[in-house]
């Protein structure tokens, strides 16, 4: 087989006219030619960290869509099943991911629980780590989100990190915020990468001391106009990710639509492509190829390098998508769950009190951070409950893998004006979450997700929406066509209830994330992300 075009050669920055030969799912040869081909021949990208789960489709399904856009691999944390079926869980996702070309990387979750202050359906501990470690299909530790047990010396921590570089497998972080003296322990500890930087600032000090950055553009966490900036001086050690993405705005693009927006900056296109190309699959050592002879032909073309309309993927020499349609087939697969409790009644979403002050979540729209905010309270019969008029609406988390007290908590920026909404995607222990105006709509919302064994739902005064989630309470056993539109839907819905978010459903999704401060919500109660503390809703 042999593919014309301009051949983009970001190692030594340099394009000529071209062809590529492969043969036996290799490149055989890479030869100047004198075609009038003005199509450009490039590595394929690859997102540097991403939980495929949140995207609501399971690996395989998500491989049919991703590589439209012109994505090859991942580096992929499968933390979120991992937290509901445990080492279970991890295996699916592989398994799942090798019935298709895409070259998922996974790794193993290193915070399983993330938090001992919530409940998770699995624990992965240290020697979970050593036995997923010694899998070859396992590429390397992910996510240490217990940035305080690595400052502070937690065994089991250093343990699971002491497995990965037994097995010279490298260590991914997650320390939002981290600065100075504790980023130092952090950084000595063996943690190389970080995703979660939302300040230029932050981003820079952690360059400078050696940590590779991973610019990340999901559908909630919105850095790169914050950190892009850093690209031309540092592109070397960046690369991009999405970490979470829904399905609709997966429909629409990937890995690709950040060159797009780098490039329009005006920053060269060979450093905007060593970051999206080359750097995830050196610093992971992944088996993808990098357009070279001898590599897998693992490539794309495109129709130019500034809107990098994808036009062809190949996948180890296999055509795998053309001109917007996909060659990837669905693929049948088992659905595993963990869902165990029962109905819920109105009143367990009571909370007595007689406090004039309550403690509320800020939710900041495109952020996981959160601010800790104090309001009054508006009581009603000794119940607290959702105030519509200044925005301070009542949340829960719901304990799904056991009978619970449910967790109360008041959240500022949802804006629902009526009804409620409520999804079992709860990161990171998916436990039910669910805001909404009074008591008998969030009641309705969490019994809808305890009915479909998990997904996302909206109700208001005349109808109620859900999308099911099966697949562990975190994915759908759908096409992403008809869960995308589905999703879609059901964020208009909320967003027609009143919600001004741009992915309401993602921003609630992260409203229980324990480990990215400040104020969160856990199954187990409010907590202070800032001190690792749970605190108290009532200010007395």
């Amino acid at each position: 087989m042999i593919i014309q075009g301009n051949i983009v050669d970001i190692q030594t920055q340099n394009i000529f006219k071209g062809e590529v030969v492969v043969e036996n799912g290799r490149i055989q040869e890479i030869r100047k030619a004198t075609h009038n081909v003005e199509n450009y021949i490039l590595p394929g990208f690859v997102d540097a960290h991403i939980h495929i789960e949140s995207s609501m489709l399971v690996p395989s399904e998500f491989a049919k869509i991703a590589v439209i856009h012109g994505t090859v691999a991942t580096v992929s944390d499968p933390h979120e099943i991992a937290n509901v079926l445990g080492v279970a869980g991890v295996d699916f996702m592989i398994e799942n991911g090798k019935k298709v070309p895409l070259k998922f990387n996974f790794g193993a979750p290193s915070c399983v629980p993330a938090t001992t202050f919530e409940s998770a359906g699995a624990i992965i501990d240290a020697e979970d780590i050593k036995k997923m470690m010694e899998n070859p299909d396992i590429k390397y530790l992910a996510e240490m989100m217990n940035y305080p047990g690595v400052i502070y010396q937690d065994k089991e921590v250093l343990q699971k990190i002491a497995w990965a570089k037994h097995y010279k497998k490298p260590v991914d972080g997650h320390a939002p915020g981290l600065r100075g003296e504790d980023l130092d322990k952090y950084i000595a500890a063996g943690i190389y990468t970080d995703h979660e930087c939302f300040t230029y600032e932050e981003a820079l000090e952690k360059l400078q001391k050696g940590m590779k950055v991973i610019i990340r553009e999901g559908s909630a966490a919105k850095n790169f106009e914050a950190l892009i900036d850093l690209l031309p001086e540092y592109y070397e050690r960046m690369m991009f990710c999405s970490d979470d993405k829904h399905p609709d705005d997966l429909l629409l693009g990937h890995i690709n639509q950040l060159c797009e927006r780098a490039v329009a900056k005006g920053i060269d296109v060979f450093k905007v492509l060593k970051v999206a190309c080359i750097n995830p699959v050196q610093h992971y050592n992944l088996d993808v190829g990098l357009l070279k002879v001898g590599d897998f032909a693992d490539f794309i073309v495109v129709e130019d390098l500034e809107k990098f309309k994808v036009l062809e993927t190949y996948i180890n020499g296999d055509l795998v998508a053309k001109n917007g349609t996909s060659f990837v087939s669905s693929t049948e697969f088992e659905v595993l769950n963990n869902f165990n409790t029962d109905i819920k009644k109105v009143t367990d979403f009571e909370f007595h009190s007689a406090a004039e002050k309550i403690r509320v979540i800020e939710a900041l729209d495109g952020e996981l951070v959160t601010n800790e905010i104090e309001t009054n309270s508006l009581i009603k019969g000794g119940n607290l409950v959702s105030d519509i008029d200044n925005d301070i609406l009542k949340m829960t988390v719901v304990n799904r893998y056991k009978n619970a007290e449910p967790a109360i908590a008041f959240i500022k920026n949802f804006g629902l004006k009526e009804g409620a909404i409520a999804s079992s995607v709860g990161h990171d222990s998916h436990n039910i979450i669910a805001v909404g105006v009074s008591d008998e709509a969030i009641c309705k919302a969490v019994n809808l997700l305890i009915e479909n064994k998990g997904g996302i739902c909206a109700v208001n005064n005349s109808e109620e929406k859900v999308v099911a989630l099966p697949v562990a309470g975190i994915m759908s056993d759908q096409p992403a066509e008809i869960i995308g539109k589905a999703y879609a839907e059901l964020d208009q819905m909320a967003k027609e209830m009143g919600s001004a978010l741009r992915a309401p459903y993602m921003t609630l999704s992260f409203m229980a994330l324990l480990v990215i401060p400040a104020l969160k919500l856990s199954d187990k109660g409010l907590f202070d992300g800032n001190t690792f503390k749970f605190t108290s809703l009532e200010i007395k």
